[in-house]
């Protein structure tokens, strides 16, 4: 007899939640307008330009902006890049803002209806999505990542809707999302399976606690062993022995699944369920592996991962870097408080989310980017906690009906404080430019392109302003694509993207690294050691052409 699945179904919306719904969305999207910074990432000047190089030349697997010779380039994200070219060439840079106002409401909403679906309440599932969206606030951005950021929550959402009903929309979802993902933004495609992983060993784990404590093995050996003797009419009496044997071990299997039974409906801690669904599940993921061929990029969604983690960028690249946490004072918060939630009340939680918020602290503390992910699709963890309490403790205030004049009027001050809050953001940053010219060479990219022969100009730029600068068209010797200039990328003997890292600290002398490349300019922070050096010790060979406030630009001369 097939075990039913018993699917609650949500209460109707009453006008009182009507109102609440639609005053969470505004308020959400109000926060995630405040949020969403004005001035660029250096990434967004690289996206524009990648993106009408495609339109133009096709994906030709060669980079275009470097003054490097054949460096080959994967172009990870290459549908990302075209869209955002097509928005620039339509609606210019503030296109690119709006766009990215846009996702990152979309990204709010979505949080807030994921949440709100899978524990069923609206003020806790409000509640969450303003703390997630607040604490990923420096994330948020004109990258690749916010969607992705979209993409990764709706297969939660999807996993957790096919899991419950095993209606096939869901899973054709899920089949098209790392299409999407594969296109988007290839480096994170191997993520979308890590997602799969906590239903899938829950599901293991049942079985092979079925097998072991219902003593499955034992007993299909001895209905093996009666059939066999069956056939043997001179060993009757053993026969008799093997199905009294079977007959006692099926009693103690039923007082065991009895048993059984009741402690896994008020477990102490840890519920483990064995969801028949997972099996088709586990068929979604494998259909799913074959999506990342469905990308002109080849085989890069396999292993441009790979490859990354084979390098040295990430472990020069910020955001790449393990986190300390006590640097991250607002995640430890988090993170403490689902731990006393879970440690020092009645509440339970599933196996599969207690794989999904350990593998995903895992993941953060390995390399602090992934804190998005902790607290993106953690944070439904974390809701389905709180709902949880909420119901446990009968706490009134957060309760579904929203029937307690006392918690209307909490929520209401949670509201006022949110809108004034963003407000205050929104001031601050009204003077913000789209093009922030303290960090980026606006000025001396002018000058650059109105006074020095490109065709013959080698430039030295540091990593963070070069994507503005093969922006405006002018040749970089590195920029933010760290990859680009990594040997596990080029194929080359030398390593670029260290020779910068190791010329930037003044770990060697940047005359050897100039020799090397015959570089004919150097552009460079107005505060920089390097800077300092030329200036300090009068080295000859380097003649200042340009100089403001934030950058200067040298001509090395042939000594």
């Amino acid at each position: 007899m097939k075990e039913k699945i018993e699917i609650k179904k949500p209460k109707a919306l009453n006008l009182k939640e009507i109102i609440f719904v639609i005053t969470s969305i505004v308020v959400i999207i109000t926060f995630c307008i405040a949020l969403t910074p004005v001035s660029f990432q250096n990434d967004t000047f690289y996206t524009i330009k990648i993106g009408e190089h495609i339109l133009q030349n096709g994906i030709d697997m060669k980079d275009p902006f470097s003054w490097h010779e054949n460096l080959p380039y994967t172009y990870p994200h290459w549908a990302y890049d075209v869209i955002t070219y097509l928005i620039y060439n339509i609606f210019g840079l503030q296109g690119i803002y709006v766009a990215t106002i846009i996702l990152t409401c979309i990204l709010g909403i979505s949080l807030f209806f994921t949440n709100r679906s899978i524990g069923k309440n609206s003020i806790v599932a409000f509640l969450t999505t303003l703390g997630i969206i607040y604490l990923i606030r420096g994330y948020i951005t004109a990258r690749a990542q916010l969607v992705t950021f979209i993409l990764f929550i709706f297969t939660v959402f999807f996993i957790e809707k096919f899991l419950e009903t095993k209606k096939k929309r869901y899973a054709i979802a899920l089949i098209i999302i790392p299409i999407l993902i594969a296109n988007l933004h290839c480096a994170v495609f191997p993520f979308y399976f890590v997602l799969y992983l906590p239903y899938i060993a829950e599901y293991i784990i049942a079985v092979l606690a079925d097998i072991i404590i219902y003593k499955k093995i034992k007993i299909l050996i001895l209905k093996c062993k009666i059939k066999i003797l069956s056939k043997e009419s001179e060993k009757s009496k053993q026969l008799e022995e093997t199905k009294t044997k079977l007959k006692d071990l099926q009693n103690k299997v039923d007082r065991i699944k009895i048993k059984r039974d009741k402690e896994l409906q008020n477990p102490y801690k840890i519920r483990i369920k064995k969801n028949k669904n997972v099996k088709w599940l586990i068929l979604i993921m494998i259909i799913c592996i074959f999506t990342g061929l469905l990308t002109p990029l080849g085989s890069t969604p396999y292993t441009y991962l790979l490859k990354t983690m084979q390098g040295n960028t990430t472990k020069n690249i910020n955001e790449h870097l393990p986190m300390t946490l006590g640097e991250e004072k607002e995640v430890l918060s988090v993170l403490a408080l689902f731990l006393a939630f879970l440690t020092f009340s009645k509440s339970k939680i599933k196996l599969a989310d207690l794989f999904m918020i350990g593998g995903l602290c895992y993941l953060m503390l390995i390399t602090r980017r992934q804190v998005t992910m902790f607290l993106l699709i953690g944070g439904y963890v974390f809701n389905k906690t709180a709902v949880q309490l909420i119901e446990i403790y009968d706490f009134k205030l957060l309760k579904r009906d929203l029937s307690s004049k006392f918690g209307s009027v909490i929520i209401l001050l949670v509201i006022i404080y949110t809108l004034f809050n963003a407000g205050k953001i929104a001031k601050r940053r009204k003077d913000d430019e789209l093009v922030d010219a303290t960090s980026y060479p606006v000025q001396a990219c002018d000058y650059i392109i109105e006074n020095i022969d490109l065709s013959k100009a080698k430039f030295y730029n540091e990593y963070n302003y070069g994507s503005y600068m093969l922006f405006r068209d002018i040749p970089v010797f590195i920029d933010s694509r760290a990859d680009l200039y990594a040997p596990e990328f080029s194929g080359k003997e030398e390593d670029i993207f260290m020779d910068f890292i190791e010329t930037s600290s003044i770990s060697q002398f940047y005359e050897d690294v100039f020799e090397k490349y015959n570089i004919t300019h150097i552009i460079t922070y107005a505060n920089s050691k390097m800077k300092m050096i030329i200036e300090k010790t009068n080295f000859p060979g380097y003649k200042e052409l340009y100089k403001d406030d934030y950058f200067v630009i040298y001509e090395r001369l042939p000594i």
